[in-house]
């Protein structure tokens, strides 16, 4: 299974992360400039590279491109052609306004899993908005079962609904790779920090 990551932080590197280490060949797609954001976390540090960008992205190749850039998005398209999944956790409408959309690229390559993980979900009257774990865990209401009776709400430790975003993007990945290999049709895979 061939995948192109073009996602950053932790949703869609988690899910990138479990299909890379169950053997596909994940190709991150990090934006220039800068790269994933992960990039940049301060600790902690391996040899001067973030600990969290090393964990989240093992067992995947590397490549950066300007998807603004007609060149950049030429590069994405012809690696598009050779792709079982496509795995982005950009807005809603980000990539549909380069032309990256899972329309467009269902053209180029019918058989392609564009797997879509967003703070909200694709429809309905937060999907522009932008998500983080930490307001996902406050939205759905983790935050109000998490600490101390008679005290305010607190974030859980770790971030679950990143994680378990991730997860829930692998499986349904899977479920839609096993419908491929029965048809040769690709499909949407859509969930959000929200569901998860």
């Amino acid at each position: 299974m061939r995948v192109l990551e073009l996602a950053q932080i932790m949703a869609g590197p988690t899910c990138g992360m479990i299909l890379a280490d169950l053997g596909a060949d994940v190709i991150k797609v990090e934006k220039l400039p800068g790269g994933d954001d992960s990039r940049g976390y301060r600790e902690p540090r391996v040899n001067g590279v973030s600990a969290p960008f090393l964990m989240m992205n093992r067992n995947k190749r590397g490549i950066a491109v300007d998807l603004k850039h007609p060149q950049g998005r030429a590069i994405l398209l012809r690696l598009v052609r050779d792709t079982d999944v496509l795995i982005e956790n950009y807005r809603r409408s980000t990539l549909e306004k380069l032309g990256l959309g899972y329309d467009a690229l269902a053209q180029i390559n019918p058989g392609l899993i564009y797997c879509a993980i967003t703070g909200y979900g694709r429809d309905g009257p937060l999907a522009d908005k932008g998500g983080f774990d930490l307001m996902a865990q406050g939205f759905a209401g983790l935050m109000a079962i998490t600490g101390e009776p008679g005290r305010p709400p607190v974030k859980n430790g770790n971030p679950v609904s990143d994680v378990n975003a991730g997860i829930l993007a692998v499986a349904g990945v899977a479920a839609a790779y096993a419908h491929k290999l029965q048809t040769g049709r690709g499909q949407l895979v859509d969930t959000s920090l929200l569901e998860a």
